[in-house]
């Protein structure tokens, strides 16, 4: 139990810079003063003493905000910053050097027993007021972003953000299907606004299908416009003739007609 609790002391001084000495962190921070509880709470859990847990564990809530009930299992190195309106379940599952901010919740969706709360593996942060509800994993390393909802799981080595949550995986693979995405996209002038090319975001993944479908629609047309001339050499006349442009149109037309070539000419090469 010292030993727990002397790697808990380090774990606030690496994670947090207002800490000034092991005294203060001992008498002032509500995280330290709930897990030493659950700690011992759990142990009685454990021993099936479950009565006096879970009045220890309410006096925890009563004491410092935080409610953490003595059957969930908790890692070495767990630091609570700040901690008022934390929940933790009874099945949650923390790893070690887990780190939570306040206002997170570790809750359930259905009120059938058994695993029904999240499990958190190592090196996992939760920013306040987040909410990860249901019975599965935050891989390891992971970032949860504040006041998002995690309802399903997330793999390791990625942030989730926004409500329904999204992830954003860092250092994703490139391949020559987003190469050809992107480079047409800078040739229309297309760029989604706050948006990173990083980001595996679903609206992302809606953007890349249209671009793919809008370059396939362009290259049918081209094609019938030139078949269409070969038969017949007057079918663009014909066409200006029964719709007249002003100057302004037909600028923008010219302007269209030559990005079209050069994408033909990059097409063939």
């Amino acid at each position: 139990m010292l030993k727990q609790l002397k790697e808990d002391i380090q774990a606030v001084f690496a994670r947090d810079p207002a800490a000034r000495n092991t005294l203060e962190v001992l008498t002032t921070y509500p995280g330290i003063h709930a897990l030493l509880m659950h700690r011992v709470a759990h142990e009685l859990w454990k021993k099936d003493c479950k009565g006096s847990a879970r009045l220890l564990s309410s006096f925890s809530r009563f004491a410092t905000g935080i409610e953490i009930h003595p059957g969930a299992k908790i890692g070495r190195r767990f630091f609570i910053d700040h901690g008022m309106g934390v929940v933790i379940g009874e099945t949650a599952e923390i790893g070690d050097d887990v780190t939570l901010y306040h206002g997170v919740t570790l809750g359930g969706t259905t009120w059938n027993k058994g695993k029904r709360h999240p499990t958190l593996e190592d090196g996992v942060v939760i920013g306040a007021g987040a909410k990860i509800l249901g019975p599965f994993t935050i891989g390891k390393n992971s970032k949860v972003g504040s006041n998002a909802v995690i309802t399903k799981g997330v793999p390791a080595n990625t942030t989730a953000v926004g409500n329904p949550a999204r992830f954003i995986t860092k250092d994703k693979p490139k391949d020559d299907e987003e190469s050809r995405r992107r480079d047409y996209a800078e040739s229309i002038g297309f760029q989604p606004y706050a948006a990173t090319q990083d980001q595996s975001d679903p609206m992302l993944e809606g953007m890349r299908v249209l671009l793919d479908r809008i370059q396939y629609n362009e290259k049918r047309m081209n094609n019938l416009c030139q078949r269409l001339s070969l038969l017949d050499p007057t079918f663009t006349q014909q066409v200006l003739n029964e719709h007249p442009f002003s100057q302004e149109e037909l600028k923008i037309i010219e302007d269209v007609r030559r990005e079209c070539e050069a994408q033909s000419q990059q097409s063939k090469a």
